[in-house]
């Protein structure tokens, strides 16, 4: 039997940065992980997402945009298997990195299905089926979120699939029908119908991208429909039928009901998280209505000695929520200087084309919160850079206080707004103003210097518009 000061179930963004804290803090750590180190984002998720969204961009530019750049082809071939391949270097290379970073921090890694025993017991499985027990003070549950199961819709891996099946394969789907307008169906439509596919995303609420600012919704809706996809709101698939060649996919908008044919289909519903099966109810740790882990600001549950972190708790589904918890977690139980994290301040990032990103309270959420809200925008469309770039399209909107200046939200679309997000997220949480972050300089010719617009619009003294 081992013995530890922590043991981290699960490896993902959450459960690794939290055991490089925990080590860090002179605590010895384990970490039990039953698949792949780096978790879902490294191995399967946002960083091969971010890899083929790159080879996307390219694709679009050269099959759409050849003209405007001055450039033609007589046989353009474009490989999307070769795209898939780069992604898997890319995300092989950063699991090794946190390999190594285990190593670096002396915390011992056990691979295996992990299950609480007791409240300070961890009984690992492997893949042989042995099975070893480790001790620890502390037992964080760092384990994730799995894909939402819509009733009557099976996935197969191949006519139906999640995410995980979409982004490993080598093979491009002619046709598509996604369901879902979230981050995920939002960038697995941008990156099919920028190498050509023929794709339908169908959204149960009102809008794309439902947890946006409806303004951010309607300016990528619109850009999605200019590119050719279409987008299927205040609708629901009732029926998926696999045929030999073709899933046929029935819609239902309004009581009215059709059919769409595509080659496949994707799930991106939305996430369940990964509590069961850990042995939490039989050690007391409460659950919520959602299977998401109960826990208090310092991530601690309700049974002493046993801490949750990142998706599995359902606070923001997001790897560096989890990453920023996983820090947290570790200050207290070391029992050293920390903060208290405030979700609707974090960041928010989606890299379809166009971008958006996000934080804070929408103008909306802060009226009906009692402010006296003061926007600022600024647009693209006369910023130098992204000009230059040839992307014209997107906004930045400030959201802030009247009275005190104090910034409440921001909401972007636009050309890698997703970069520019940590100027605002900061200003916010160090209480700086509209009038600081205008007096900024900000280096000429950037897309950060919409920001400053903004921020300059917001003081009632836009300057480029």
């Amino acid at each position: 039997m081992s013995n530890y000061d922590v043991i981290v179930i699960g490896a993902g963004p959450g459960g690794y940065v939290n055991a490089i804290r925990a080590s860090q803090l002179g605590l010895k750590t384990a970490i039990v992980e039953k698949e792949y180190m780096g978790g879902v984002c490294l191995n399967v998720g946002c960083i091969p997402s971010k890899s083929l969204l790159k080879n996307a961009d390219v694709a679009h530019t050269l099959r759409e945009r050849g003209k405007e750049f001055g450039f033609s082809f007589d046989n353009l071939k474009l490989d999307y298997g070769a795209a898939v391949k780069r992604s898997r270097q890319v995300s092989d290379r950063l699991v090794k990195g946190v390999g190594f970073l285990m190593k670096k921090n002396n915390i011992d890694v056990h691979m295996g299905t992990a299950r609480l025993t007791a409240k300070d017991t961890v009984t690992v499985t492997d893949s042989e089926g042995k099975t070893s027990e480790l001790k620890a003070k502390n037992i964080v549950i760092a384990t994730g979120a799995r894909v939402m199961q819509i009733l009557g819709i099976e996935l197969d891996g191949e006519q139906v699939v999640d995410y995980k099946a979409a982004i490993l394969q080598e093979k491009l789907p002619k046709s598509a029908v996604i369901i879902g307008a979230g981050a995920i169906g939002m960038e697995f439509a941008t990156v099919w119908n920028s190498y050509g596919s023929e794709v339908t995303i169908v959204e149960m609420l009102p809008r794309a991208l439902p947890n946006e600012d409806p303004e951010a919704s309607k300016e990528v809706e619109k850009e999605f429909k200019k590119a050719g996809i279409t987008i299927k709101t205040n609708s629901k698939v009732t029926k998926v039928e696999k045929l030999k060649t073709k899933v046929k996919v029935t819609v239902e908008s309004d009581g009215k009901e059709e059919v769409v044919d595509a080659e496949q289909v994707l799930v991106a519903a939305g996430f369940r998280p990964n509590s069961n099966d850990l042995g939490l109810e039989e050690v007391g740790v409460e659950i919520g209505k959602r299977g998401e882990i109960v826990i208090d600001e310092r991530m601690a549950t309700n049974v002493p000695g046993i801490w949750a972190i990142g998706d599995v708790t359902a606070k923001l589904m997001l790897a560096h929520v989890g990453s920023a918890m996983g820090i947290v977690c570790a200050e207290n139980i070391a029992g050293v200087e920390t903060v208290t994290l405030d979700y609707k301040m974090m960041p928010k990032a989606t890299y379809c084309h166009p971008q958006v990103a996000s934080f804070g309270m929408t103008q909306e959420e802060a009226e009906e919160a009692g402010y006296e809200v003061k926007i600022g925008r600024f647009p693209f469309q006369p910023n130098g850079k992204a000009l230059g770039l040839g992307e014209r399209v997107g906004w930045v909107k400030l959201v802030t206080d009247a009275q005190y200046g104090e910034v409440l939200g921001a909401h972007m679309v636009g050309p890698e707004v997703t970069e520019l997000l940590p100027e605002l997220t900061l200003a916010q949480m160090m209480e700086i103003t509209p009038h600081e972050i205008a007096r900024n300089v900000h280096a000429h010719p950037t897309l950060s210097e919409a920001i400053m617009e903004a921020a300059h619009d917001a003081e009632g003294h836009g300057i480029h518009m």
